[in-house]
Formats: C-alpha cells, structure tokens, sequence
C-alpha cells in the first residue's frame, strides 16, 4: 500500500472485541485509553462517532455507549494510544494525588519510582546518600622539637586514615609514618627542631 509521506514503519494497533446483549452499554477495555478519539469503535461495520455514539468514563477505562449495542452485533474496538499515567510535581512543590509521598524534612527533592510499593516518592539526598560532616579544618598546629614523636590533636573519634598529616609541608603516609590512637597522634621518627606539623582532619560520612 502506498502512502504519501515516509510510510510507517514500527507499531501496531490492539483490538478487542465487544459482546452485546441489547441492554448493556457499559463495557470494560483492554487499556486504558486517554480520550474517546485515542479509538475506534466499529458497530456492525459502521463507525461511531466519539462522544456522540459513546464516551469514555472511569478514567479511560470504560466506554459507555450512548444506547445499547443490540445482540448479535458485531462490535470491536482499536486502541490508537493507551494512555500514560505519570505522577506530576505541581508548581508549588507539593506532589499530585496520582503519586506517593515519604515525608521528610526540607532539603532538596528529587523523585524515584517505588518499585514496591509501585509509585513515585519525594525524597531528600539524604534518604539514599550518606551525608558528609566536618570539613578540611586545621585541627592542629604543632611544632616539632627533634625528640618528641608523640602529640595530642584536639578531637578523638578518629583513625590515622581520617587525617592529613604533613610536616614542613610534606606530606606523611599513615602507618609508616605516623599512627593515632584517641587525640595521640604519635611519628615513627621525631620531627626536627621548629618542625611546622600541620593535622587537618578529611571529611567523613555520617
């Protein structure tokens, strides 16, 4: 068959076939479909017209015909589109009745799709990412004396692998040249004498 234009080349349509008994009008569809023009109704060879022949009702679900399909007829529908039903984020912030939402506190939001519970989720970063707490702050300042190979830093709650340790601008390796228990920070060989020792503690995850 020829076409004018570029021809289709991907899709098909459904169809499904409708029983009447002369008094029903109310039938369920296959999909649901987004408007009375998303198919095609076909009554004993003879195509209905939409919203007057029938209409859709119960959120696409069901066409309602306007008098009842007499027995016998040979009635079918085409499905054109099926319609798509996705949560929304109104422009106040606050997520539609068609969407779930996890109550949480202010920060930013982003929407996932509940798998489970099979609905989109307001969420924080904070409910799927770990936070980061402290900063690359200078915890100590100290000087060496070329004797004393142990220090106290200010806060405990750390390993030797949450710090940054240099001396006169090197920088230590953990383990090898130095090691930390509690606020004791302790090197494998004193630093020398005026020795500027710097101890910055690394951002953690909470």
């Amino acid at each position: 068959m020829a076409y004018i234009g570029k021809s289709p080349e991907t899709g098909t349509f459904e169809k499904q076939d409708l029983t009447a008994d002369g008094s029903t009008t109310t039938f369920t569809l296959n999909y649901t479909v987004g408007s009375s023009s998303a198919i095609l109704v076909s009554v004993s060879g003879v195509l209905q017209e939409p919203e007057t022949a029938y209409n859709i009702a119960s959120g696409g679900t069901t066409i309602v015909f306007s008098s009842a399909p007499e027995t016998g007829e040979d009635i079918f529908v085409i499905f054109l589109g099926i319609a798509f039903d996705a949560g929304t984020l109104l422009g106040t912030g606050t997520i539609t009745g068609q969407t779930a939402e996890t109550a949480v506190a202010d920060d930013d939001l982003v929407l996932i799709y509940d798998t489970s519970a099979a609905a989109l989720r307001k969420m924080t970063k904070a409910n799927f990412a770990p936070s980061v707490s402290l900063s690359y702050s200078v915890n100590a300042n100290l000087t060496g004396d070329g004797s004393t190979t142990a220090f106290t830093i200010g806060t405990s709650g750390r390993s030797q692998n949450d710090i940054l340790v240099t001396v006169n601008g090197v920088v230590f390796h953990p383990s090898d040249d130095y090691t930390l228990s509690g606020t004791t920070l302790t090197f494998s060989t004193p630093p020398s004498a005026s020795a500027e020792i710097r101890v910055r503690y690394l951002p953690i995850t909470a």
